[in-house]
């Protein structure tokens, strides 16, 4: 016996109309990012890093570098519990050091 659904065929459409989203398993880095990733060597403060790039702008920095280098897993603090402390330093993350080789 086959059960049908006033409405199957009407649900059906629907559904496959609706565009699927994935979400993305690779975060993209940046030409911004790139460049941070060839210039990090060790553990850096901002102000080390941003110096390396020749950008004098804080603001634009954090934007366009630093937070997508640390939201893409590239760099990682070294005291992720202080984010705003003084004495913060980044450095290449694993993933970070495998995109150099």
């Amino acid at each position: 016996m086959v059960i049908s659904f006033p409405f199957e065929e009407d649900y059906l459409a629907t559904i496959k109309s609706i565009p699927q989203v994935t979400p993305q398993v690779t975060p993209q880095v940046t030409p911004q990012v790139e460049s941070l990733i060839k210039v990090v060597n060790g553990e850096l403060s901002r102000k080390d890093i941003q110096e390396k790039l020749g950008l004098l702008d804080r603001k634009n920095f954090a934007v366009k570098y630093l937070n997508p280098a640390l939201d893409a897993k590239v760099l990682e603090m070294t005291l992720p519990d202080k984010p705003r402390s003084s004495a913060q330093k980044y450095r290449l993350s694993e993933f970070g050091k495998s995109l150099i080789k």
